[in-house]
């Protein structure tokens, strides 16, 4: 039974109420580190510890050059000194709007702890050479579907399938194979850089983080 309480006719969905969760901790500048990449380690810690599902799924927001903006979920793959990383097929509508315009929005989720982080920044992609390592760290099948996927464009029911098996014979791949198909040159990482902002209640630079 849904705790939700909602009137639903046939054209609207109205929800009356919230389940509404109650935050841990007030935050301040006394309880948080002062590197904004530092307490995201502290949180992304505590969300993995506290059984959060898919603690990595982010809502990633791209613009378009009309202006219109677009939201959807990828996964966090790696967080260093230099930013947060994803990837991606080239060719997708993210990635277009990403070489148009490079500036993206991250939002991380965590309702099992009460907590949202939201990164805003400049983007940039990844090398070739980090692009590979990760590439074939993957799942053999893993590593098919993105020579396979052609993101963000409409397909018949069963092409996927079809281009999937004939990827498999090309590479004489099956479940005991050892084959590493090559890096496709549309796939590959994108790297979000943090943009800081001063915060008038701290001594040292602070980030969008927010519960």
């Amino acid at each position: 039974m849904s705790l939700l309480d909602v009137a639903e006719t046939k054209d609207t969905i109205q929800v009356r109420s919230h389940l509404q969760y109650n935050t841990p901790e007030h935050i301040s500048p006394h309880n948080v580190h002062p590197s904004p990449l530092e307490q995201f380690h502290i949180w992304f810690n505590e969300a993995r510890n506290a059984g959060v599902y898919e603690p990595e799924s982010m809502a990633l927001s791209t613009v378009a050059p009309s202006g219109i903006p677009s939201s959807r979920m990828v996964l966090f793959k790696q967080l260093d000194k230099r930013g947060f990383v994803f990837y991606t097929n080239y060719t997708s509508r993210k990635s277009k709007e990403l070489d148009q315009n490079p500036n993206a929005a991250l939002l991380f989720f965590w309702r099992e702890i009460s907590r949202q982080v939201r990164i805003v920044g400049k983007v940039e992609k990844l090398n070739k050479e980090e692009s590979k390592e990760y590439f074939q760290s993957r799942p053999i099948g893993s590593q098919l579907g993105a020579l396979a996927s052609k993101q963000s464009t409409v397909i018949g029911e069963n092409d996927l399938q079809e281009r999937l098996e004939r990827l498999r014979k090309v590479y004489g791949v099956d479940e005991s194979t050892e084959v590493k198909p090559p890096l496709p040159d549309f796939w590959g990482g994108w790297r979000v850089i943090p943009r800081y902002r001063p915060s008038p209640s701290m001594s040292k630079p602070g980030a969008d983080f927010h519960q």
